[in-house]
C-alpha cells in the first residue's frame, strides 16, 4: 500500500501480465476480464490490508458486489504488464472501490466496484474496523 500525493486515500497497487486466455481473437482482452482484474486487485488489497476475503467469512462477514462499471479508453494486449491501482471510500453501509488501470504508464481503463458488508444470512452490517482501515489507515 502507498499514498500518492495526488490523493488523500491509500491506493494499493497490484500488477499482472495479460495470459493469452484473457485476449479475443483481435488481440483485445476480452472487455468483461476488466472485471476479472479489478477482482484480482481487491483480493490483494484485503490481503495486504490483513483482512483476506477467508478470513473476513470466517467471522461471517461478505461484501458482494452491488454494482460495477468500467470504462474503457484503450485495450490491453497478450503479455502487456498491467498496473491496477485501487483506493476506497465508504459512504453508510456502502464499500466503494475505484480502479484504474494502465500499461506503460497509460490509462487503459478505470472503473469501479461498490460493495455491501452482509452476515452469512444476507443481512446488511456497517463496515468492520478493518474495512473502515482501508480507508483510514492507522498513523505508525
Amino acid at each position: 500500500m502507498s499514498t500518492s500525493s495526488s490523493h488523500s486515500q491509500p491506493c494499493f497497487r497490484y500488477n499482472i501480465r495479460v495470459p493469452y486466455a484473457h485476449v479475443d481473437q483481435m488481440g483485445f482482452v476480452y472487455y468483461a476480464n476488466y472485471f476479472v482484474y479489478f477482482e484480482m486487485a481487491r483480493s490483494e488489497l484485503l490481503r495486504e490490508a490483513g483482512i483476506p476475503y477467508t478470513k473476513m467469512e470466517k467471522q461471517g462477514v461478505f461484501l458482494p458486489v452491488v454494482e460495477a462499471h468500467c470504462v474503457y479508453r484503450k485495450p490491453a494486449h497478450y503479455d502487456d504488464l498491467l498496473s491496477i491501482e485501487s483506493r476506497c471510500s465508504i459512504r453508510g453501509i456502502r464499500l466503494r472501490i475505484d480502479y484504474t488501470l494502465q500499461s506503460q504508464n497509460e490509462l487503459l481503463a478505470e472503473g469501479h466496484t461498490e460493495h455491501v458488508c452482509m452476515n452469512r444470512k444476507g443481512k446488511a452490517l456497517r463496515p468492520v474496523q478493518e474495512i473502515k482501515r482501508l480507508v483510514h489507515p492507522p498513523v505508525v
